[in-house]
């Protein structure tokens, strides 16, 4: 923060002791003045006084940036507020949270959401903290009869921590006698009994979602304050968020999912961004930069099994700013060495797993720290073409060459899937896996609607004239260079931006639109990856108030906010659309047959039953009846994604005597057949029997056993429940 008022007041100045020598200190001391350039690439203030009247004017700048940290403060707690509000409201109209009763909430966090939460409740139900956290590392319940430690495969660290702090909540308030719930009974209609329903901090589910909308009303406040910086005007701050308001549904599912595990490490990944950015315009670098982001990204590895491929995207973006010398070697170490920390300390607290090993982000990572430190050697050996090429052949063989040796030793299979799923998008490749991904519509290609909407909302226009106004920019500095006369920094002992190239587009603005095309990649290929995509969309969008950009176009700062004005005034117009239609949704949450299921599990079935069936109602099951399971949503693990398998093949075409075996060789007592698996088909071939199809061609065209069961279970099953949704089998040891 306090970085940021300093950058906005005076650019520290050379001693007046400090000489010139050579060429290109001489040319970039003419384009500093002429251009009024200073070392992080930001146009410094005309009429700069001597002498004494510089006393008189530090002071003045000290008591101005007092107050411009306060309203800046100020504003972001406002903007905090409003956006834990806003989400908490959606959620309330979307599910009628308040009303519901505690099973209702439980059935409402469907698929892994509920697995997830299911932690955080193990967590407030045991007798102790360590008692809790014991239930955790060593884990019966979710692949039974495997003991897993499910912190170290889940990235449990939110439950852990929300777990604790109810813990102590619940104790403080019981200790002092304040009430933290009020309960009453809810009537839901003729044909349904009434329920009993809590509400307030006291209630595990209120408690759970509110922590989450406070951490993503205070991103909010962070993302207008990262705005604010990135574009050097508060107004800059205001466009950023302005623009996420009125893109929320594109920005955010946090409103309709608390759970998920983004809803807690994106808030992390833009603070560390924004360190980054911080590190990328200080004048030094230091041990408080490299701390920073290393706490930072701790933070965002901990709870997202998925952070390392937005840190692997950073770590190039920041290559890629060093590599075309808008940033020293000394800054890039910093931000590399960080990242790298972080990473290690995330690894030993999620006791070394393995797939962050494997994973593309650390080979990159010490690939591109390797290459960094040959800066030296190539700068003298070779010219900058030659040294680009030999920096790409290194990354791109350092990279594939680290993954394939460290893949190869721990005989890690974790990941592959995901190679499968990008090859499945660019060629006929299918295999069972794939297919349970790419069937899905957030595992899609971007579609074409997402951007339609963030044309109407004037957030692709506004980034492209950003964009537009860089690239005149840049194209001015090759020109430069192609004249001779590029501004190259040569540096003093104190400077260490020595061979950095001096321009309006800073290494800090740099970084963050290279990071922008990253995300754009990502989320193309990913839909659900568009959560990346257009918050950082709103951010680059913040540059339309920066001076240093647009200053020669715009005009005079009022002119030039004025405009931005208006700007955000026409962004309203599909904007306050868009908020709007999310406002206007409406919706009571109700799934009886899930709950009659789910009652009759709990009061007609022994405590060590072991359960089996579709992904997302097994994770029910574990969290409202405390049964066993043998399989779950987290789809990320070779042995688990083996295990579903044999539970699918309910919906295969095998014979029945097969599909009795396979279940009885995991130790199933009840598995959980859904009719609408049968015959739920999203798109051609993701039906669950075309998708058996692929890879068990010789029982094509046989009638799957899910229709068989439904009519005649026996011998090898029995039924022991059915609603018109779900059945309930009995796995009989024939």
């Amino acid at each position: 923060m306090v970085a940021f008022y300093r950058w906005r007041g005076k650019p520290r100045q050379r001693p007046a002791s400090a000489t010139m020598a050579g060429k290109k200190r001489k040319t970039s001391q003419v384009l500093q003045e002429k251009h009024g350039i200073n070392g992080n690439g930001a146009t410094q203030k005309a009429g700069h006084r001597t002498g004494k009247h510089n006393k008189v004017d530090a002071g003045q700048d000290s008591s101005v940036d007092s107050w411009y940290i306060v309203l800046a403060l100020a504003i972001a707690v406002t903007i905090s507020y409003v956006h834990g509000s806003h989400i908490a409201y959606m959620f309330e109209s979307d599910k009628h949270f308040s009303h519901m009763s505690t099973l209702e909430r439980e059935m409402s966090f469907r698929t892994e959401m509920g697995l997830y939460y299911s932690y955080f409740k193990t967590m407030t139900e045991a007798p102790t903290f360590l008692a809790g956290l014991s239930m955790l590392v060593y884990d019966n319940v979710t692949e039974f009869p495997l003991t897993i430690n499910t912190l170290k495969r889940f990235n449990l660290y939110p439950e852990l921590t929300l777990g604790a702090a109810y813990r102590v909540f619940d104790g403080v308030m019981g200790a002092l006698g304040i009430p933290t719930q009020q309960c009453w009974q809810v009537n839901r209609g003729a044909d349904l009994a009434p329920v009993p329903s809590c509400e307030g901090m006291g209630d595990l589910a209120y408690f759970y979602t509110n922590c989450v909308f406070f951490l993503n009303g205070l991103l909010m406040g962070l993302f207008f304050l990262y705005g604010a910086y990135l574009s050097g005007s508060l107004v800059g701050g205001g466009v950023a968020t302005a623009a996420f308001f009125y893109n929320h549904g594109e920005a955010t599912r946090v409103q309709w999912t608390p759970p998920l595990r983004e809803s807690f490490a994106y808030p992390f990944l833009v603070l560390q961004m924004a360190l980054v950015t911080w590190t990328l315009r200080s004048h030094r670098a230091g041990v408080h930069h490299l701390l920073a982001i290393a706490a930072a990204t701790t933070c965002f590895v901990l709870p997202w099994q998925f952070a390392q491929f937005a840190l692997m995207t950073q770590t190039l973006s920041v290559f890629a700013v060093y590599a075309l010398r808008f940033a020293s070697a000394c800054k890039v170490k910093v931000v590399l060495r960080g990242q790298l920390l972080g990473f290690s300390i995330a690894f030993v607290l999620l006791f070394g797993n393995e797939m962050l090993l494997t994973s593309f982000f650390l080979p990159v990572l010490l690939t591109v720290m390797a290459i960094v430190a040959m800066e030296p050697v190539l700068e003298r050996a070779l010219a900058r073409p030659l040294v680009w090429l030999v920096q790409a052949a290194v990354l791109l063989t350092g990279t594939l060459g680290i993954k394939t040796l460290a893949g190869r030793l721990l005989a890690i299979t974790d990941d592959a899937h995901i190679g499968n799923i990008f090859r499945s998008k660019f060629s006929d490749y299918k295999d069972f896996h794939t297919m349970l991904y790419t069937c899905a519509r957030e595992f899609d290609f971007l579609e074409l609607e997402t951007g339609i909407v963030l044309c109407k909302t004037l957030l692709i226009p506004t980034v492209a004239v950003v964009l537009l106004a860089i690239a005149v920019h840049l194209v001015k500095d090759v020109h430069s260079h192609c004249k001779g006369t590029e501004a190259v920094a040569d540096g003093d002992d104190e400077d260490e931006d020595a061979g950095v190239v001096r321009s309006r587009v800073s290494a800090a603005v740099l970084y963050n639109v290279v990071q922008l095309c990253a995300f754009a990649l990502m989320a193309v290929m990913v839909m659900r990856l568009k959560l990346f995509l257009t918050p950082q969309l709103c951010l680059v969008a913040s540059l339309i108030a920066s001076r240093d950009l647009l200053a020669a176009v715009a005009g005079p700062r009022a002119r030039h906010y004025a405009v931005v004005a208006a700007l955000v005034a026409v962004m309203s117009f599909a904007g306050v659309e868009n908020l709007r239609a999310q406002w206007a949704i409406r919706g009571e949450f109700a799934n009886y047959p899930l709950e009659e299921m789910l009652e009759w599990i709990k009061t007609r079935t022994p405590p060590p039953a072991v359960f089996a069936g579709a992904m997302p109602t097994m994770a029910a099951v574990k969290l409202s009846t405390g049964r066993a399971i043998v399989n779950h949503p987290h789809y990320e693990d070779a042995g688990l994604r083996a295990r579903t398998r044999l539970v699918y093949s309910l919906y295969s075409r095998r014979p029945v005597a097969d599909v009795s075996r396979a279940l009885r060789s995991l130790r199933v007592d009840f598995a959980v057949l859904e009719d609408s698996w049968c015959t739920r088909r999203t798109k051609p071939g993701c039906s669950m029997p075309e998708i058996w199809d692929l890879e068990d061609a010789e029982h094509r065209g046989k009638p799957p056993v899910c229709s068989l069961l439904r009519t005649n279970p026996e011998p090898h099953f029995k039924t022991a429940f059915k609603n018109r949704v779900y059945t309930v089998l009995h796995v009989l040891h024939v």
